[in-house]
C-alpha cells in the first residue's frame, strides 16, 4: 500500500475511533483529538484538570478502542520506584528472577502523578524517553507502541509535588480539561446513572498503530514550516533576538529544542488526520498551545498579574 493510500486509511480510521470513543465519553472532542495525535506521533500526554472529569475513564476507553494493553498506576506519597518498574526476587532455586511492574504495558495511566515524591516520578523518565527500564543493572525493553498518559490535579492542592521541568518536557502535550457544558453534563448524568453499558469494539491493533507512527515519520515537511516552528519556539526564550515584549516581561524561561521536534511531529499527524499529505503553518498553529503550555515557565510578575500561558502563546501566534 502506498503512503497516499495509508494516509486515506488513517483519516477513515481516526474518524471511526473518535465515533467509538464518543459512545462512552461525552464532548471533550478536542481533548480526545490531542490524545490521539500524541499516540500516533509516538509522544506522551499530560491531562490537567480537577478531579471528577472522567480522565481515567477516557484513557481506559481509548485503550480499549485502540486494542492496546492498559495498566493504571495510582500515584501516592508512599509509592516506590520498584512499584512501577518491578523488582528482583529470589526464586525457589535461589536465582534472582525479575517480576515486571505495571510499566510493562502499551498504555500506562499515571494517575495523579504529582502526588508522589520526585524519586518515584523520576522512575518513569527512562521509560518515557528510551522506552526501556533498567533494574539492578539489567536493561529491559518495553512493548511497542508505548504511551504514558499522566493525570495531574492543579498544583495548588494540598500534598502535591510539582513535576520537574525535565519530566514535563518529556510530555508532548499538556491538555487542559474543562468542566462540561450544561447539555453535556445532562448527557453524562443520563448515561452514568442508568444500567446501559455501551459495548466498545477494538478498531485497530498495536501493529497497525506502529505502522501509522512510521507513516507519520515519513511525511515530508516544507522548509518554511520547519522554520516557522523553530522560530515560534525560539520566541518563547527570554532576552533572545526573537523574543517579543510579552515574553521578556512575563517568562522566566522558555521551551527547548524538544518543543520544536514535537511541534513538527504533531503538525504532521494533525495534517494526516485531515487528509493532507504534508503539514502547513496552520497545522503547527493548531497544535502549538498544547505543546508549549507546559514548557513556558512564567515569572512572578506574570503570576501577580494573572497572566496565563495560553495568553502568552496566543500573543506569539
Amino acid at each position: 500500500m502506498s503512503d497516499v493510500q495509508a494516509i486515506q486509511q488513517l483519516v477513515e480510521q481516526q474518524k471511526l475511533i473518535k465515533k467509538e470513543i464518543a459512545k462512552v465519553i461525552v464532548g471533550q472532542n478536542e481533548v480526545v483529538n490531542q490524545i490521539l495525535i500524541s499516540i500516533f506521533s509516538g509522544g506522551h500526554a499530560l491531562l490537567v484538570g480537577v478531579p471528577g472529569l472522567a480522565k481515567t475513564l477516557m484513557v481506559n476507553t481509548i485503550a480499549q478502542v485502540l486494542g492496546l494493553e492498559f495498566k493504571r498506576i495510582q500515584f501516592t506519597p508512599d509509592l516506590m520506584p520498584s512499584d512501577i518498574l518491578g523488582s528482583e526476587i529470589l526464586d525457589e532455586n535461589r536465582q534472582f528472577k525479575f517480576i515486571k511492574g505495571p510499566v510493562f504495558s502499551n498504555i500506562i495511566l499515571a494517575d495523579e502523578i504529582n502526588r508522589t515524591p520526585p524519586k518515584t516520578q523520576a522512575a518513569l523518565l527512562e521509560a518515557m524517553q528510551e522506552k526501556s527500564v533498567t533494574v539492578a543493572g539489567h536493561r529491559y525493553q518495553l512493548q511497542n507502541p508505548y504511551f504514558v498518559l499522566a493525570t495531574q490535579n492543579p498544583i495548588e492542592q494540598e500534598g502535591t509535588y510539582p513535576l520537574p521541568e525535565a519530566q514535563l518536557d518529556r510530555f508532548m502535550f499538556a491538555i487542559q480539561l474543562n468542566y462540561p457544558s450544561f447539555d453535556e453534563e445532562v448527557m453524562v448524568v443520563k448515561q452514568t446513572t442508568s444500567n446501559l453499558k455501551p459495548e466498545l469494539n477494538a478498531l485497530i491493533n498495536a501493529q497497525q498503530i506502529v505502522d501509522f507512527q512510521q507513516l507519520i515519520r515519513r511525511i515530508p515537511v516544507a522548509d518554511n514550516v520547519i522554520d516557522y516552528a523553530v522560530r515560534l519556539v525560539s520566541k518563547t526564550r527570554t532576552n533572545t533576538a526573537d523574543a517579543p515584549e510579552v515574553v521578556n516581561n512575563y517568562v522566566e524561561w522558555g521551551a527547548g529544542p524538544r518543543a520544536s521536534q514535537n511541534l513538527i511531529l504533531a503538525a504532521k499527524t494533525h495534517a494526516a488526520f485531515n487528509g493532507k499529505y504534508s503539514p502547513d503553518i496552520e497545522d503547527v498553529q493548531a497544535v502549538a498551545t498544547g505543546i508549549l503550555r507546559h514548557r513556558i515557565v512564567k515569572n512572578y510578575k506574570a503570576e501577580a498579574e494573572g497572566i496565563t500561558e495560553e495568553y502568552i502563546i496566543n500573543k506569539l501566534l
